[in-house]
């Protein structure tokens, strides 16, 4: 999660991050879970301090102990979201991030429960809550400030639709059966233990919800050191292992790719 297990040589900081790294209980809601901070950051690069005032083009850093994720997963530290907001939610970011496209791609409609795991500011919280107006969208994350200022932006934007939730780790924090959506951009690179992870996911949706995992592809310019990052076939695998029918979506999103999942 975007600080869910949630984030994301020199690469340069393209959520216009300055970070370093290349890198809800009406049963007619459809519930959306959005995990991104993580995935902010790993639009960056992977060399330098993780922190919002490192130079853009610099990197990502991978491994700090503040924000261990375990073997398998990546570190970072997402303390401070009124100042992480500036790169998460950069304007210039939409224009690799697509947001657009991707919410197309979830098939929204108006009463759904959405969630976004590791949904960092509200990038796509705030975009979803929008598009789900007698639905609800749960902004999960595993920094307690990010949780605050969701509130606070929900509340600011006037999306009382956008409720902000805090995670672990190791579990998103859903009821069973409870979301028809589940969206997680840029963190699945950095869950320790994708299978577990996947598990919980799969036992969150109602019949015939649908999972969408977006992350970077092997060969991008954006994203984490090569050596961190997941094909695609791999995220099919666990989550087909998790009960899922998966594929990669047509979506197409510049150095990223999009995984889409579905509960029968």
């Amino acid at each position: 999660m975007r600080s869910v297990a949630s984030r994301r040589g020199a690469v340069r900081v393209d959520r216009n991050k300055t970070m370093d790294e290349k890198e809800v209980p009406m049963r007619p809601l459809i519930n959306v879970i959005v995990t991104s901070t993580l995935g902010a950051a790993c639009s960056a690069s992977s060399t330098g301090a993780d922190t919002p005032t490192t130079p853009h083009g610099a990197g990502h850093a991978h491994g700090h102990p503040q924000h261990a994720h375990g073997a398998g997963g990546a570190d970072h530290a997402f303390t401070d979201a009124d100042a992480w907001s500036k790169v998460f939610d950069a304007p210039a970011r939409d224009a690799w991030q697509r947001p657009d496209d991707v919410v197309r791609a979830l098939a929204l409609e108006p009463g759904m429960t959405v969630a976004d795991v590791g949904a960092g500011t509200g990038y796509f919280a705030v975009r979803l809550a929008r598009s789900v107006p007698r639905g609800e969208v749960i902004a999960i994350d595993l920094e307690p400030d990010m949780v605050r200022f969701l509130d606070e932006r929900a509340r600011r934007e006037q999306l009382p639709n956008l409720r902000a939730r805090l995670a672990t780790p190791t579990d998103a924090g859903l009821a069973a059966s409870s979301v028809d959506r589940i969206l997680v951009v840029h963190v699945w690179h950095h869950l320790a233990d994708r299978d577990a992870y996947a598990r919980g996911l799969a036992a969150a949706l109602r019949p015939g919800g649908k999972l969408f995992i977006v992350d970077f592809s092997l060969a991008g310019d954006r994203g984490p050191p090569a050596t961190m990052r997941v094909a695609p076939a791999e995220v099919i695998a666990v989550l087909e292992g998790a009960g899922l029918s998966a594929r990669v979506a047509p979506t197409a999103l510049p150095d990223q790719y999009l995984v889409e999942a579905q509960r029968p």
